[in-house]
């Protein structure tokens, strides 16, 4: 398994698993390293694209795993090189959220976050906020 930062070669795979991001949108977290994709026996398996929250908190917009690789704990060292990374940047907190009619609380759960709150957007479910203190 590899992770790295995303590349402008990337941009087919990661359009196939984000749909909410633009093209300017993936240039800037090509240039600013804000997003990272894992291979898995050199196939691209998963994505993660993050943000500041507030500007100055590492906010985990979206990890997805390709569903032909799911359930292999890929997502699992996906989240783990994040948050190390974010940690050796000198961050000592990070965040992420999930509809509150998805599985993936759970799995945020599972890897040490904790409930924060929640936003209410029209139409839409709870959108649940997670918080971790990472270790120094």
């Amino acid at each position: 398994m590899e992770i790295r930062h995303v590349r402008p070669e990337d941009r087919e795979f990661w359009f196939r698993l984000d749909r909410h991001l633009s093209e300017e949108e993936f240039s800037r977290k090509v240039r600013d390293k804000m997003g990272y994709v894992l291979l898995r026996e050199g196939v691209p398996a998963g994505i993660l694209r993050y943000s500041l929250f507030w500007d100055n908190t590492p906010f985990c917009n979206l990890l997805y795993i390709d569903p032909a690789h799911q359930r292999r704990g890929l997502g699992r060292a996906l989240m783990a090189h994040w948050e190390a990374e974010m940690a050796r940047a000198g961050y000592a907190l990070v965040m992420t959220s999930t509809l509150s009619n998805e599985e993936a609380q759970h799995f945020y759960r599972k890897l040490g976050y904790h409930d924060a709150g929640g936003l209410l957007l029209p139409g839409e479910p709870l959108e649940l906020l997670f918080t971790k203190v990472l270790d120094q």
